[in-house]
């Protein structure tokens, strides 16, 4: 593993495409029109990654999904990250199935493992997929990756000239002048988390604590907003009433509607530039001032991003 404090791209036998600073900041302007994206999700961690699906795929005048990508996750949902990949890939499949999209074409099964070393990417069709998607056309390649980041980080080492054509954004880590990173989506991949803050990528980050953490429902929100709207509002009611025993004055984040949300209407989750932390061996950040620039989210408006989601799936129960 690396030094603390050093970057990954000077001590790891890799060798990445370099974009001035202008050039990275164009391209981590917020998108306008319509775009391409790849969303990487381990669906079935939580219950957050199925709003995130569905949010996505409502939202087609906007966003064109080229691809699902199954990301790998290890809890007490699953018996090792292979398992949770899988887990996620069959979820993507019921998702997508109530709301009746094929798909053919669409899903791809990620990793099986995380990353063993900062310079060994692990194979698989979602990172084969992302490389593909990003090397076929010369407009951006907006990539989502709503869980660990190994199929990312794995596409960047598979081929690193993708690194001029994606932008990253990415639900993951605390805030910059947190006292820790450690996050779940962070922390399961260490070395993949490191190579995208280190590689000089464009970057959005997405921090949990105190920013996506602001996006919270409650199930009677959902029941009234969501539930008996067709297949798909019945199946994410379903899913909310049994992920707790006791919903008592009780609500649930659902963080990873935020990466929807920014390439939405960018107002919603408004960001700054910031240079790129360094992730230490201790999970937490240390600073350079002469680092490359990413963006940072540093709120995201709860009620109007609901209200966007809520509206597009009473829409879609009526067609």
């Amino acid at each position: 593993m690396p030094a603390i404090g050093k970057p990954l791209n000077n001590g790891a036998p890799m060798d990445f495409p370099t974009l001035t600073d202008a050039q990275r900041i164009e391209r981590l302007v917020p998108p306008t029109g319509r775009s391409r994206i790849v969303l990487d999700t381990d669906t079935y961690n939580e219950i957050d990654d199925q709003f995130a699906v569905v949010y996505a795929m409502l939202a087609r005048e906007q966003l064109d999904v080229a691809a699902i990508t199954a990301a790998p996750f290890y809890n007490n949902r699953s018996t090792g990250p292979g398992d949770g990949m899988t887990k996620s890939h069959e979820e993507i499949l019921r998702v997508l199935e109530r709301l009746d999209i094929l798909p053919d074409g669409l899903v791809f099964r990620g990793a099986t493992q995380f990353m063993a070393a900062a310079d060994q990417p692990v194979e698989s069709e979602a990172a084969r997929r992302i490389v593909e998607l990003a090397m076929a056309s010369d407009d951006l390649l907006y990539v989502l990756p709503i869980g660990a980041i190994t199929n990312v980080a794995s596409a960047l080492l598979i081929e690193p000239r993708i690194l001029e054509k994606i932008v990253i954004v990415w639900l993951g880590g605390h805030p910059t002048n947190f006292e820790t990173a450690e996050e779940f989506n962070l922390k399961q991949d260490m070395h993949a988390s490191r190579l995208v803050f280190d590689s000089g990528v464009p970057l959005v980050q997405i921090p949990c604590r105190n920013v996506a953490e602001h996006l919270r429902t409650c199930q009677g929100e959902v029941h009234q907003w969501v539930k008996g709207r067709g297949p798909i509002g019945d199946y994410l009611a379903e899913i909310y009433d049994d992920f707790f025993s006791d919903h008592y004055a009780r609500s649930k984040v659902i963080w990873d509607i935020s990466t929807i949300a920014w390439m939405l209407n960018a107002n919603w989750v408004p960001t700054k530039l910031t240079h790129s932390p360094i992730l230490t061996d201790q999970c937490t950040w240390s600073h350079n001032p002469h680092r490359h620039l990413i963006r940072e989210a540093v709120y995201c408006d709860r009620d109007q991003i609901f209200k966007d989601l809520f509206v597009r799936i009473e829409n879609a129960s009526k067609k």
